[in-house]
């Protein structure tokens, strides 16, 4: 008994650890919706910081921050300097501020039914896209 104990505060402590070091998300989004109060939660879970914008005009922050409409979702959040549109995983949200691309952020457009937020996961469903700079193309960035 002892040794589990000790097994999970060392995990708790890890954890606690982990979430220190993870950047806090800015999300905006429509403050009716549920499946973007879902994503926000697979973010908590994950160990993200999470502080919610309630507002009733995403396309006018999606202009004022950049984002294509033909990228764009039903969320916009903002983390460690890049922007992430819609239902993108944790895991792809954590690997892209690991390696630092030279992108403004990730995105999957629209509401595809297997990702965070919107229903069971389908490993290998979801195409994860760059926000591409000013001029770029868009490109798959991960699988998940």
């Amino acid at each position: 008994m002892r040794t589990l104990v000790a097994g999970l505060l060392t995990a708790l402590a890890l954890q606690s650890a982990l979430a220190a070091q993870l950047p806090e998300v800015t999300v905006y989004k429509d403050p009716d919706c549920g499946c973007c109060t879902e994503w926000v939660k697979h973010l908590q879970d994950a160990g993200f910081k999470v502080r919610q914008i309630d507002t009733r005009n995403l396309p006018g922050e999606r202009e004022r921050l950049g984002v294509p409409p033909t990228l764009a979702s039903c969320h916009t959040a903002q983390v460690g300097g890049y922007l992430v549109e819609g239902h993108v995983p944790a895991s792809a949200v954590k690997k892209l501020l690991a390696e630092k691309p030279a992108v403004r952020g990730l995105t999957i457009p629209g509401m595809p039914a297997s990702a965070p937020g919107m229903g069971p996961h389908v490993a290998g469903t979801l195409k994860v896209y760059t926000l591409p700079k000013a001029g770029e193309p868009s490109r798959i960035y991960s699988v998940e």
